[in-house]
């Protein structure tokens, strides 16, 4: 978070996100932020966006365990159309060893490479998890950089996607996912040790979204929608107390250097 506010203080437009382990692919590129995209319909709920991406059976990091084998959370043909949209958020999707949970890769593991097809945006009220592998936010949203300070490892970003989501759609933004545009090559993990750091993913990230969107006003700023949501998750138990003051001290250093 340092790194982000000295991005900050640089006068950067777009802050990308990547892990150490890393490597971009040819023709590596961050689309535009405001275009003409294939969009989902709102109000989807959950969806599995790897599975747009994918024939496997493969999802992302974060995504609730009981709908991992619900037909309905993978994209209908039906549910998309070709509209412009305005997007705050890229989620690269990313190849060879990409972000899934401990329990995936328990279970499987194989390398994954995902299919070559165009973005995908989602609508209002249609969820999936994203996370900081290879995610590019754009200025009017960096307050939603924060990575939650009492959440584990495995929980801070996930939590911090599934709160975005809803300040996003308030602010006018949405979210939008590319096909791979990096290849991991990961560093060693301990598998059951994830899985422990991960345990909120699995039992407290379906009810975030629904947490969120019942304090953000669309009147309110990014800002302020964002005190309101982590009081919430305060208030639910899924933050610890300190949490809102830590996000305070982050917006307004994050104001200092603007």
């Amino acid at each position: 978070m340092l790194g982000y506010l000295r991005a900050v203080q640089r006068g950067a437009a777009v802050i990308f996100d990547t892990d150490d382990d890393n490597l971009p692919k040819p023709g590596w590129e961050i689309p535009t932020f405001d275009g003409t995209f294939e969009t989902t319909a709102n109000d989807l709920g959950f969806l599995n966006v790897y599975r747009s991406f994918s024939d496997a059976h493969i999802w992302p990091r974060g995504f609730p365990l009981p709908s991992i084998l619900d037909p309905r959370t993978k994209l209908a043909a039906e549910n998309t159309l070709t509209t412009a949209a305005r997007v705050g958020v890229w989620q690269m999707l990313v190849d060879g060893e990409p972000d899934v949970d401990a329990i995936y890769r328990l279970v499987d593991n194989r390398k994954h490479f995902f299919q070559d097809r165009a973005p995908l945006v989602l609508g209002n009220g249609t969820i999936c998890p994203f996370n900081s592998q290879a995610t590019a936010f754009t200025k009017a949203l960096f307050p939603l950089l924060y990575l939650p300070a009492s959440a584990t490892f495995r929980f801070t970003d996930i939590l911090r996607g599934l709160v975005a989501q809803p300040i996003m759609w308030a602010a006018g933004y949405s979210l939008g996912f590319t096909k791979a545009m990096v290849m991991q090559d990961r560093n060693p993990h301990d598998f059951l040790k994830d899985f422990e750091s991960e345990w909120a993913c699995y039992l407290q990230a379906e009810q975030v979204p629904g947490i969120v969107s019942s304090v953000v006003r669309a009147n309110a700023s990014v800002a302020d929608n964002l005190r309101n949501a982590y009081a919430a998750l305060h208030r639910a138990g899924i933050v610890s107390p300190d949490e809102p003051k830590i996000l305070d001290a982050w917006l307004e250093d994050l104001a200092s250097v603007a």
